[in-house]
């Protein structure tokens, strides 16, 4: 019974680990050396986001200064980050608000 009690509460636990993660966001900020048209090559290329999608981000980087381009878990938010900066992208992740 001991046992049964204990796996509840690490199930719990990693529920609730789960739950916190995944407010995560990456963003893209603009940059004064990216011509839009790569920005949006390289949106297609990772993200697999269709060319429409691509270019809508895109210009809101243009026009905004930024745009949240992918949401999830922290590890996640990490690792597209972390690609963006290998395409030449200026790229942070934050916890959603």
């Amino acid at each position: 019974m001991v046992v049964e009690e204990q796996s509840t509460s690490t199930i719990e636990r990693v529920e609730e680990r789960l739950q916190l993660d995944v407010p995560w966001i990456t963003l893209v900020w603009n940059d004064p050396v990216n011509l839009m048209s790569y920005v949006t090559y390289v949106f297609e290329t990772y993200f697999g986001y269709p060319r429409s999608k691509a270019e809508k981000l895109m210009l809101d980087v243009h026009t905004k200064g930024k745009a949240v381009v992918s949401n999830g878990t922290l590890e996640e938010m990490e690792r597209d980050t972390e690609a963006l900066h290998g395409y030449g992208l200026w790229a942070t992740f934050e916890k959603d608000a």
